[in-house]
Order: structure tokens, then sequence, then C-alpha cells
């Protein structure tokens, strides 16, 4: 992962991700991470200078949506290729590299490939391949190809539609592959980064969730200094952890704050005062349910509910801040990079997907700095951070929970009527899942309350009620999703109890969607 703005004296073995807008950057660093080798990624346009500055072991250069042979295509200094340093392009990456060194062509493909394909490798000795099979599955997305490779580089794998799927240069070290390594669709994608980390850049095995907590208390120490901190805490796995690590950081430097908004789930308030007791971090409780209802009355377009919650928020610290003895120069927050790629491209040209009321919901004047030493993390990092902390596991296996609570899984406007509704039917949905011992086992679980009614019939009498939407998905990261195969019992059981006893719901539905295409959340 990148933590580019950090103070502390960065590893002397480091691996470089250039990016070029890939959605699955973050997830190339994740790969290099789970081989406990440290990483950074910076855009695309990083000067040569500081790449040499750097001084990388290896360097990896990220897929993109655009199609090198455009004008105006992403690109880099091909003075990079003489560094002596060696490098892995992966799929855009892999197309530039053909397209800057002589003699390789990159065309349009007469067939796009995207999603599984078998792939045969044709060089078994090549050590980027060693200890995987001669033919395995591997994720396409691509709409372009190599027609020609570049001079000195062989080809060491093919697809049926593209029969330069993997390329090396053994001489420079140089690797490229069309199809994404990073990926869970790709098999054995983790040995494939791991020989090209380990066995040819030559990086040890020296980067450890052990070694971030040191590295970030240093920073979190240098950063803050004699100033003090507030600390916004929600219930959920991010901002706990992170108070945790703040708590052993800066002691009474810190302040943390929980934000009654209205918008959370059944009994949150007292698991969360109780939760802060058990890991011994003050703190102060603000209830804002009205302003927080007030604000969001009349709004049904997700992205304005999240800019007035962001908004909202921002106000409540305020009028907290304005009744202690103390001053706040630092806001410190649990965002996490999902969050950050969904909203705003911060070292690519990735597209936005939605605003995150955290990252892009923020108001432009806050008076406020932030201090977010997850950023970067995906939420098993932040996970095995916890443990080392010894964070509680019932915290660290809370299912993940979005910054604007329910009020994005209300579709429409969002009044407390409806809240106490969803409210109801989350809580019997979470507590079914538990009791069937599928809890640990699902990424997570939430319920959608939909803006629709629907006819139903109960005691004989015509209803014309709310439907709800179940949804319950399996990952890793967040980044993709697939829907969770609960057993049809299960979901009869969960269906049945909603609808008796939550009244206004005459319907349950199950969301079988995965992410791509569909987010996890609804908005």
């Amino acid at each position: 992962m990148s933590y580019i703005n950090n103070t502390a004296s960065p590893p002397q073995e480091t691996i470089l991700i250039l990016d070029f807008g890939s959605q699955y950057t973050q997830l190339i660093a994740r790969r290099v991470r789970e081989q406990n080798v440290y990483c950074e990624i910076h855009p695309y346009t990083l000067p040569l200078w500081q790449i040499e500055t750097i001084a990388p072991k290896g360097i990896i250069l990220s897929g993109g949506p655009a199609s090198v042979y455009e004008v105006g295509a992403p690109t880099i200094d091909a003075k990079l290729f003489d560094l002596g340093i060696p490098v892995l392009g992966i799929c855009y990456g892999m197309q530039l590299m053909a397209a800057l060194l002589a003699g390789g062509t990159v065309h349009p493909a007469t067939q796009r490939e995207y999603g599984h394909a078998p792939l045969q490798v044709l060089s078994e000795v090549d050590p980027l391949f060693a200890g995987l099979s001669s033919c395995f599955s591997a994720w396409m997305s691509h709409g372009d190809r190599i027609e020609a490779p570049p001079a000195g580089f062989k080809t060491i794998a093919q697809t049926e539609n593209a029969p330069i799927a993997a390329m090396v240069n053994t001489e420079r070290a140089f690797y490229g592959l069309q199809f994404h390594p990073e990926v869970e669709h790709t098999q054995d994608a983790n040995r494939i980064l791991g020989n090209f980390t380990r066995e040819i850049c030559g990086c040890h095995s020296t980067w450890t969730m052990r070694a971030f907590i040191a590295r970030a208390t240093a920073q979190i120490r240098e950063q803050v200094g004699d100033e003090r901190v507030l600390c916004a805490v929600s219930g959920g796995v991010d901002s706990m952890v992170l108070a945790t690590l703040l708590h052993q950081a800066i002691g009474d430097a810190l302040v943390s704050v929980f934000v009654d908004n209205g918008l959370l789930r059944k009994n949150e308030v007292a698991e969360v005062i109780e939760t802060c007791k058990q890991l011994g971090i003050p703190l102060v409780v603000v209830d804002a349910v009205k302003p927080f209802l007030d604000g969001l009355a009349g709004i049904t377009d997700p992205e304005k509910k999240r800019k007035v919650i962001g908004a909202q928020f921002i106000e409540t610290f305020k009028g907290a801040v304005a009744e202690m003895e103390h001053n706040f120069r630092f806001l410190a927050q649990g965002t996490l990079y999902p969050d950050v790629i969904e909203s705003v491209s911060v070292k690519g040209p990735s597209a936005t997907i939605k605003t995150h009321h955290n990252v892009g919901g923020l108001p432009s004047d806050m008076p406020f700095e932030l201090l977010e030493p997850f950023r970067e993390l995906f939420k098993d990092e932040v996970r095995a951070v916890g443990a080392e902390l010894n964070v509680p596991f019932h915290v660290l296996g809370r299912h993940p929970f979005p910054g604007p609570g329910l009020a994005v899984r209300i579709l429409g406007e969002v009044t407390y009527e409806r809240l106490e509704v969803l409210r109801a039917a989350d809580a019997i949905f979470i507590s079914e899942i538990k009791a069937a011992d599928l809890y640990n086992e699902i990424w997570q679980a939430l319920v959608v309350l939909l803006p629709v009614k629907s006819v139903g019939v109960m005691g004989d009498a015509r209803t014309y009620e709310n439907a709800v939407a179940l949804r319950a998905v399996t990952s890793s990261d967040a980044m993709t999703a697939d829907w969770a195969r609960i057993p049809t019992d299960v979901l009869a059981r969960i269906s049945n109890r909603i609808i008796n006893e939550v009244q206004g719901i005459n319907r349950v539905v199950y969301d079988i969607s995965s992410k791509p295409p569909s987010t996890i959340e609804w908005e």
C-alpha cells in the first residue's frame, strides 16, 4: 500500500506500482502486501527522478481503461526501462510496454475477452509461473491485444483470443501479462505476484501488520505533535481499531466522539458504549438525531444524502468541540481505500462510482485537518491490525456498515417511521444468520427498504405495504463480491419472521447480484 505522506523512513525494499486508472490497482497492492512485501502506489505521471529516489526493487504497471494507440492515452517516460529494474506490465501496462519498446505493436482485438479464459503456459521453466499448472484459468478484461512483442521478448502463455497472453524479456527481467493476476478469479493469483516480488525482484517478506503499526504510530505522533485529535467512532471495525491505535499512540490527546445520528442499527448506541468501555477508550456520546433527520427531510437522491450527512457530521463535531475545554486541530476517521476508489480518483484516472460521505461528501471549508491512517488499507488488513492491537473478535468480525448508515439502505426519503421499519427487519436478518452459523461466512448482510409497495393478504384481508430486499455477499476485500448462497430454509424463516413481526412489510425478496456489475450497497 502507499504511505507516500508518511514521515518515517520507508523500508528499503519497495515495489512501485504505477496506476493507469484500473479499478484493480489497489488489489495489486493488496496481493503484494499478502507476500509481506512493502509497496507504494503512485500515479503514472510520477517523474523519473522520483522513481530513482524511491529506488524500487521492482515496478508494476497497472491496467487501465484507455487504449495505448489513442491520442492522449496515459504513458510514461520510456527511460524507465533503462533503470535496470524488473518491470511487470498488467493488461494496459503490458500493452504500454509493447508500444514503448522497439518492435511491439498493439491493435484492437477482433474479439474482446472478458471473464474466465483457459491460459496455456508455453514455458514452464520461467520463474514467473513457477509452481503453477501448465494450464489454468485466468481473468481477462481487454478489448486490445498485442500483435507482435517487442524485440528481445518471447511469448510464454496464450489463450484462444490472446496469442500473446504473457511475454518476457529474460535478460532485462521485463514481464507482461494480458490477464489480471491480482483478482481472485485468476487461479493461483497470489503465486504469480509472489514469484515476481520474491524470486524475480529479490524482495524479502519483512512487511507485516506489526511493522505497519510501528510505522503508523510514528507518523501519527509526528503529525499530531502537541495537538489534540477528535476521533469519529461509529462502532464499526474501522473506527474502533482506529480509536485503539490512536489511544495507544497519543493517549489523552485523543477524544473519541460517537454521534447518535438516528441512522444506526437496533441497540447500536448501547453496544458502542459498552465496546469502548471494554477497550478502555474514553467516549463522548452526542445525540444528534433531530438535526440529521431534519437535514434529510424530503431528500431522495443518494448523492445529496451523502453530502447532507457529511456536512452534518462536521457541524455536529464543531458543536461538540465548542462545549469542550480544548481545541482540536485533527479529525480522525476510519476511511478505507474502497471508500476512496469509489468516491474520487486519487492516484489515477479511475471512474467515480459513488461518493462516500467521509471522502467526497465532506465540505470544502471543514475546520479540521483529516487524520486517516487506514485510508489505503482494505478491511481485512484493518482486522489484522486490530488483532495485533488485541481488539476483541466480536468487534473485528463485525460486518461492514456504511458511514451514512441506514440512510443509504432506504431508497427514497428517510423518515423516522421508515427507519424504525428497516431497523426491525435488519435486526431479524442478522439474528437469523447468526443463529444459522452463517454470519462469519458472509462478508456483509443488509436489508434495503424499497420505495415500492405491493399487494398482500394477511388474515384474509388485503394489504398494501412495503417490500424489502435482503442482500448478503461473500468477499475478501469489497472490491469484488458474490451473492451468498444462504440455504432456502433459512431465507424462508427470515422472510416469515420479517413479514409477521415487522408492521408495514408484506414482501421480502433476495438480491442475487454480484459486484461487479452491482455494488454491495444499493445506494
